[in-house]
């Protein structure tokens, strides 16, 4: 997979590469990432890339032609391309697997104003990563990068993130690591039994518990299996 990032600082992405996930991916070339400036498309005497609007307000507005020209330049028949904007779709679980079947993901960031409604023209849609606003979209093309990378194949080991909140509309279950009893608090004795069966059924249904308590919304879309819908009844009994 690609990565195509349009973005008017570049610098900003120089730690983002070469950290974490994000390094070890690019490392075993299990995707390829490019950062774009797109000042470099202007045809502006003056280096620009924005405008006032039309019709008055605050605020410069990007222009059509360095980011349409970028555009050109860099896709391919394969492209699927994204602007980062608040208009857009909100990143969820199942876009971000959506989005790793793409061969080549184009991002492209917003500043100021935001965009000439025109560009909307030459891609596929528009993304957000949640209601609030930022002074550009390089922080939300990394969140989508990261969370699309980490599911390629040989990224992370496979049932790492097969479990993670949100890939079943759940959220994950509590994690304990050494030592046994820290300040008085333990660890659940079940996840010490070496139990399996017991240790997945008491797993399940704590992602239950928390999903319940934290974002009920979820379970609206979770499609429950039998065992899950007796083990809510339980929650809902205790509670």
């Amino acid at each position: 997979m690609k990565i195509t990032i349009l973005s008017l600082f570049p610098e900003m992405y120089e730690g983002f590469l070469k950290t974490s996930i994000i390094k070890k991916a690019l490392d075993k070339q299990a995707v390829e990432i490019e950062v774009v400036n797109f000042r470099d498309y202007t045809l502006d005497r003056h280096n620009h890339v924005d405008d006032t609007p039309y019709g008055g307000g605050q605020g410069m507005v990007l222009s059509c032609q360095p980011i349409v020209d970028a555009l050109k330049a860099h896709r391919t028949e394969n492209s699927q391309i994204y602007l980062m904007a608040p208009v857009g779709e909100t990143l969820s679980q199942k876009k971000v697997r959506e989005l790793a079947e793409t061969d080549h993901l184009i991002l492209v960031c917003g500043h100021y104003e935001g965009f000439d409604e025109r560009i909307s023209n030459y891609v596929d849609g528009a993304l957000s990563i949640g209601d609030y606003v930022l002074t550009g979209g390089e922080l939300a093309s990394m969140v989508i990068s990261d969370a699309v990378i980490r599911t390629l194949p040989g990224v992370i080991v496979e049932a790492s993130h097969l479990d993670e909140s949100f890939e079943n509309d759940l959220l994950e279950y509590p994690q304990y690591t050494k030592p046994v009893i820290y300040d008085g608090y333990e660890v659940p004795e079940v996840l010490l039994s070496g139990h399996h069966e017991n240790i997945r059924k008491w797993r399940l249904k704590k992602s239950l518990e928390r999903t319940m308590k934290y974002r009920p919304d979820l379970l609206e879309k979770h499609e429950f299996t039998k065992e899950e819908l007796k083990m809510m009844e339980e929650i809902k009994k205790n509670d």
